[in-house]
């Protein structure tokens, strides 16, 4: 039992099933760095209260700074056996510096140093996944910028609806982004409290400074209970939950490159090195990029469901049903940064067929909406202007050809209020000019949208 470091209590080894089953460093060890950086000011702190003597906390400081060094230069192989990521850091100490290394554990227990390593590690991979946000959302407004006059069909029921513009259309995908960026910055809050000094559950005997720690770590402020301290995983759900509404709009924004690729719509054609071909259909390129983009997003949802599943029946304080956080925190991180890095440039890089996308989007009577418009600018009820050109439409549709092909003759039976200027007021560039309003899609409210998108970022990284 020598070589378990809580093993004074047993009187056998642990079962080498059990053993397995109960390690956690084949996932864990990716927290060394803020494992060690969290024991770092635990050994400052200790040695500051005179807990440990100086020249101990000098030793634990100079033996886990070259731990640190070694394991970035891959000079340090982790046991199974030590468990999970604390022990094997410790052991290593241990072994390094002898007794002094035996004292970094002094007032302190895994469940509250596991919980401020998995509070600094979100701190971190937040702070870089809204880097790629913002990275993504930058990108969005010079495609914005490019396309502000290109016009397109917009869509309800993936049925065409209304003129816009692409660029319009990029803009409310930097407003989903902008809202998952707050989002993270919001769940940050809340995830910046040390619960280090918590203990086990019920703090510790010795005279620790917990505010002098958080200071050192850089926390906003500590837990101010040590059962919530040592139990809380709140702030684990709400990054996924957050990193989840990330991949949603991923999700969409994928399907509809996926839909815009395609021949059938070809508005947009993706660069060579963002899509595959296919093994047996030469002609074939792909949009796997964004189509895995989709996919990946079950796998956050999941994790979402499992955490919340985990947590709900668990008393106070510390389980070791927790230590099922971390395996879905950590794919999570790696699922949203990963599918964030490979988005960007997909977009980047993809050319957007104005010209094309234009005709296509003459067809389906997307002015139609213009054409009552256009009656209830002149007195006619909204109501009766509705049906007047539903049933101007049906008669279109019956000729195979769009409102602003029939003959002013033609127009003119339906209602005595048209004028020969309704072919001016239903074209389509008139149609989206027309709706000058802010948050739509006429060249001004567009150029002012992508102004006060490039203000909100350049005041999110000052």
């Amino acid at each position: 039992m020598a070589e378990k470091l809580w093993g004074g209590r047993f009187a056998k080894s642990t079962d080498k099933l059990v053993e397995d089953f109960h390690s956690s460093i084949s996932f864990d060890q990716i927290l060394y760095k803020q494992d060690i950086q969290g024991s770092l000011a635990h050994a400052k702190m200790l040695g500051h209260q005179g807990i440990i003597s100086p020249g101990e906390a000098e030793q634990i400081i100079d033996g886990l700074t070259q731990i640190l060094a070694d394991i970035e230069a891959g000079r340090v192989e982790f046991e199974v056996g030590a468990e999970d990521i604390h022990m094997n850091i410790e052991k290593l100490l241990t072994e390094r510096i002898g007794d002094a290394g035996k004292k970094l554990h002094t007032a302190r227990s895994r469940n509250d140093q596991v919980a401020v390593d998995i509070r600094l590690y979100i701190k971190d991979q937040i702070d870089e996944i809204c880097e790629l946000i913002l990275a993504l959302q930058a990108t969005l407004l010079e495609l914005a910028d490019q396309h502000k006059t290109s016009v397109m069909a917009g869509y309800t029921h993936l049925q065409k609806a209304q003129p816009i513009t692409m660029g319009h259309h990029l803009l409310a995908y930097f407003q989903m982004f902008r809202r998952d960026f707050e989002r993270l910055q919001d769940c940050r809050k809340r995830a910046d409290v040390m619960p280090l000094g918590s203990g086990a559950l019920a703090t510790t005997t010795f005279p620790i400074d917990r505010e002098f720690t958080a200071e050192q770590l850089d926390f906003a402020a500590i837990c101010e209970n040590s059962l919530d301290g040592v139990s809380d995983r709140d702030f684990i759900v709400e990054f996924i939950s957050a990193a989840a509404l990330i991949m949603v709009h991923l999700s969409r924004f994928s399907e509809e490159i996926v839909l815009w690729s395609s021949t059938e719509f070809g508005y947009i054609t993706l660069d060579d090195g963002y899509s595959t071909g296919s093994s047996i259909m030469p002609q074939k390129k792909n949009p796997d990029v964004a189509e895995l983009v989709r996919g990946k997003s079950g796998r956050v949802f999941g994790h979402l469901m499992g955490s919340l599943t985990m947590l709900k029946g668990l008393p106070l304080a510390y389980n070791k049903d927790m230590q099922e956080d971390k395996e879905a925190l950590f794919d999570t991180v790696d699922t949203v940064k990963k599918s964030l890095l490979v988005f960007q440039p997909m977009l980047a890089t993809m050319r957007v067929n104005v010209s094309l996308m234009r005709d296509r989007a003459k067809g389906g009577f997307i002015n139609a909406t213009d054409a009552a418009d256009y009656l209830a600018a002149r007195g006619v009820p909204f109501r009766e202007a509705h049906s007047v050109i539903g049933h101007l439409v049906k008669y279109a549709e019956d000729k195979g050809v769009g409102l602003e092909d029939l003959a002013f003759e033609e127009i003119s039976q339906f209602s005595p209020v048209f004028q020969q200027d309704i072919y001016e007021y239903i074209a389509i560039e008139k149609c989206v000019a027309a709706r000058n309003i802010p948050g739509g899609p006429a060249q001004p409210a567009v150029e002012k949208a992508i102004a006060n998108g490039a203000a909100w970022l350049a005041a999110v990284r000052a």
